[in-house]
Protein backbone atom coordinates (compact mmCIF):
# COMPACT_ATOMS: atom_id res chain seq x y z
CA UNK A 1 0.00 0.00 0.00
CA UNK A 2 1.37 3.52 -0.88
CA UNK A 3 2.33 5.98 1.59
CA UNK A 4 -0.68 8.20 0.35
CA UNK A 5 -3.76 5.54 0.92
CA UNK A 6 -1.81 5.12 4.04
CA UNK A 7 -2.57 8.68 5.06
CA UNK A 8 -6.12 8.59 3.98
CA UNK A 9 -7.19 6.03 5.46
CA UNK A 10 -5.25 7.07 8.94
CA UNK A 11 -7.58 10.35 8.39
CA UNK A 12 -10.79 8.67 7.38
CA UNK A 13 -10.69 6.77 10.70
CA UNK A 14 -9.64 10.04 12.59
CA UNK A 15 -12.31 11.77 10.79
CA UNK A 16 -14.71 9.05 11.74
CA UNK A 17 -13.95 8.76 15.61
CA UNK A 18 -14.89 12.87 15.91
CA UNK A 19 -18.16 12.42 13.65
CA UNK A 20 -18.92 9.54 16.27
CA UNK A 21 -18.36 12.59 18.68
CA UNK A 22 -21.62 14.56 17.14
CA UNK A 23 -23.85 11.55 18.73
CA UNK A 24 -24.93 13.27 22.08
CA UNK A 25 -23.19 12.04 25.46
CA UNK A 26 -24.49 10.59 28.27
CA UNK A 27 -22.56 12.05 31.11
CA UNK A 28 -22.70 10.07 34.41
CA UNK A 29 -22.10 12.68 37.45
CA UNK A 30 -21.02 10.05 39.84
CA UNK A 31 -17.71 9.18 37.88
CA UNK A 32 -16.73 12.65 37.19
CA UNK A 33 -18.71 13.38 34.69
CA UNK A 34 -17.00 10.82 32.30
CA UNK A 35 -19.52 10.50 29.45
CA UNK A 36 -20.57 7.53 27.66
CA UNK A 37 -20.10 7.70 24.27
CA UNK A 38 -20.07 6.21 20.61
CA UNK A 39 -16.41 7.32 20.05
CA UNK A 40 -14.66 3.59 20.87
CA UNK A 41 -16.96 2.34 18.34
CA UNK A 42 -14.79 4.13 16.08
CA UNK A 43 -11.52 3.14 18.15
CA UNK A 44 -12.13 -0.19 17.81
CA UNK A 45 -13.05 0.05 14.13
CA UNK A 46 -9.69 1.92 13.66
CA UNK A 47 -7.21 -1.09 14.83
CA UNK A 48 -9.51 -3.69 13.61
CA UNK A 49 -9.87 -2.82 9.98
CA UNK A 50 -6.45 -0.62 9.54
CA UNK A 51 -4.12 -2.90 11.51
CA UNK A 52 -2.08 -1.87 14.81
CA UNK A 53 0.28 0.70 13.34
CA UNK A 54 -2.30 2.79 11.34
CA UNK A 55 -5.04 2.47 13.83
CA UNK A 56 -3.30 3.79 16.51
CA UNK A 57 -1.73 6.65 14.15
CA UNK A 58 -5.82 7.29 13.04
CA UNK A 59 -6.45 7.66 17.28
CA UNK A 60 -3.03 9.75 17.73
CA UNK A 61 -4.53 12.19 14.76
CA UNK A 62 -7.67 12.46 15.91
CA UNK A 63 -6.16 12.95 19.88
CA UNK A 64 -4.32 15.82 18.52
CA UNK A 65 -6.54 18.23 16.94
CA UNK A 66 -8.87 17.70 19.92
CA UNK A 67 -5.71 18.86 21.94
CA UNK A 68 -5.02 21.99 19.26
CA UNK A 69 -8.65 22.74 20.43
CA UNK A 70 -11.12 21.68 18.36
CA UNK A 71 -14.03 20.69 20.07
CA UNK A 72 -14.66 17.06 18.25
CA UNK A 73 -15.24 15.01 21.93
CA UNK A 74 -18.61 13.77 22.42
CA UNK A 75 -20.61 16.97 24.04
CA UNK A 76 -18.29 19.50 21.88
CA UNK A 77 -15.44 19.14 24.01
CA UNK A 78 -11.41 19.75 23.34
CA UNK A 79 -8.49 21.32 23.96
CA UNK A 80 -5.44 20.68 26.62
CA UNK A 81 -7.90 21.09 29.22
CA UNK A 82 -9.95 17.04 28.49
CA UNK A 83 -6.65 15.51 28.86
CA UNK A 84 -6.38 16.86 32.65
CA UNK A 85 -10.04 15.50 33.45
CA UNK A 86 -11.17 12.14 34.76
CA UNK A 87 -11.42 10.77 31.27
CA UNK A 88 -7.38 11.26 30.76
CA UNK A 89 -7.04 7.20 31.17
CA UNK A 90 -9.53 6.50 28.65
CA UNK A 91 -8.00 8.91 26.18
CA UNK A 92 -4.86 7.70 26.96
CA UNK A 93 -5.95 3.64 26.36
CA UNK A 94 -7.63 4.64 22.91
CA UNK A 95 -4.65 4.97 20.64
CA UNK A 96 -2.99 1.24 22.96
CA UNK A 97 -6.27 -0.10 22.30
CA UNK A 98 -6.70 0.34 18.53
CA UNK A 99 -2.90 -0.70 18.23
CA UNK A 100 -4.08 -4.06 20.30
CA UNK A 101 -7.16 -4.46 18.08
CA UNK A 102 -4.84 -4.34 15.14
CA UNK A 103 -2.45 -6.92 16.72
CA UNK A 104 -4.76 -9.35 17.50
CA UNK A 105 -6.90 -9.07 14.16
CA UNK A 106 -3.70 -10.15 12.87
CA UNK A 107 -2.76 -12.21 15.12
CA UNK A 108 -6.03 -14.44 14.48
CA UNK A 109 -6.21 -14.72 10.71
CA UNK A 110 -7.42 -18.30 10.82
CA UNK A 111 -10.21 -17.42 12.39
CA UNK A 112 -13.46 -15.99 10.89
CA UNK A 113 -13.50 -12.22 10.76
CA UNK A 114 -16.59 -11.93 12.71
CA UNK A 115 -14.66 -13.95 15.79
CA UNK A 116 -11.50 -12.00 14.92
CA UNK A 117 -13.02 -8.81 15.09
CA UNK A 118 -15.30 -9.63 17.99
CA UNK A 119 -12.10 -11.10 20.45
CA UNK A 120 -10.37 -7.83 19.15
CA UNK A 121 -12.51 -5.30 20.14
CA UNK A 122 -13.04 -6.99 23.24
CA UNK A 123 -9.35 -7.04 24.27
CA UNK A 124 -8.28 -3.75 22.41
CA UNK A 125 -11.50 -1.90 22.98
CA UNK A 126 -12.65 -3.07 26.72
CA UNK A 127 -10.14 -4.48 28.54
CA UNK A 128 -6.94 -2.18 27.36
CA UNK A 129 -8.73 1.12 27.87
CA UNK A 130 -10.12 0.10 31.22
CA UNK A 131 -6.60 -0.75 32.04
CA UNK A 132 -5.64 2.56 31.58
CA UNK A 133 -9.29 4.69 31.90
CA UNK A 134 -9.72 2.74 35.79
CA UNK A 135 -6.12 4.17 37.00
CA UNK A 136 -6.87 7.62 35.48
CA UNK A 137 -10.36 8.27 36.69
CA UNK A 138 -9.22 7.00 40.46
CA UNK A 139 -5.90 9.68 39.62
CA UNK A 140 -7.95 12.75 38.64
CA UNK A 141 -11.01 11.99 41.59
CA UNK A 142 -11.29 10.84 44.73
CA UNK A 143 -12.11 7.07 43.84
CA UNK A 144 -9.88 4.55 44.95
CA UNK A 145 -9.01 2.22 42.54
CA UNK A 146 -11.34 -0.42 43.58
CA UNK A 147 -14.36 2.75 43.40
CA UNK A 148 -13.51 3.33 39.99
CA UNK A 149 -13.42 -0.61 39.04
CA UNK A 150 -16.38 -1.04 40.23
CA UNK A 151 -17.94 2.34 38.65
CA UNK A 152 -16.81 1.67 34.85
CA UNK A 153 -18.64 -1.62 35.46
CA UNK A 154 -21.64 0.73 34.14
CA UNK A 155 -20.02 1.21 31.00
CA UNK A 156 -20.10 -3.08 30.50
CA UNK A 157 -23.20 -3.26 28.88
CA UNK A 158 -22.72 -0.22 25.74
CA UNK A 159 -19.12 -1.18 25.39
CA UNK A 160 -20.54 -4.98 24.59
CA UNK A 161 -22.58 -3.69 22.29
CA UNK A 162 -19.80 -1.28 20.51
CA UNK A 163 -17.70 -4.97 20.48
CA UNK A 164 -20.83 -6.00 18.62
CA UNK A 165 -21.04 -3.59 16.61
CA UNK A 166 -17.37 -3.58 15.55
CA UNK A 167 -17.50 -7.64 14.71
CA UNK A 168 -21.04 -7.24 12.54
CA UNK A 169 -19.37 -3.70 10.84
CA UNK A 170 -16.15 -5.49 9.68
CA UNK A 171 -17.78 -8.82 8.95
CA UNK A 172 -20.34 -6.66 6.27
CA UNK A 173 -17.39 -4.85 5.41
CA UNK A 174 -14.94 -7.64 3.97
CA UNK A 175 -18.09 -9.58 2.41
CA UNK A 176 -18.32 -5.89 0.23
CA UNK A 177 -15.10 -4.80 -0.18
CA UNK A 178 -12.17 -7.49 1.10
CA UNK A 179 -9.15 -5.57 0.65
CA UNK A 180 -10.79 -2.40 2.50
CA UNK A 181 -10.10 -4.75 6.08
CA UNK A 182 -6.33 -4.02 5.72
CA UNK A 183 -5.93 -6.29 8.87
CA UNK A 184 -7.24 -9.42 6.90
CA UNK A 185 -4.67 -8.96 3.64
Amino acid sequence: MTADRSLVHIAIYAAMIGALGLLPPFSLPMLGGVPITAQTLGVMLAGTMLGPGRGALAVLLFLFVVALGMPLLAGGRGGLGVFAGPSVGFLVGWPIGAFVCGLMMRAMRAASTFTAALVSAFVGGILVMYAFGIPGLSLMTDLTLGQAAFGVLIYLPGDTLKVFATAVIVRAVERGRPDAVLTRQ
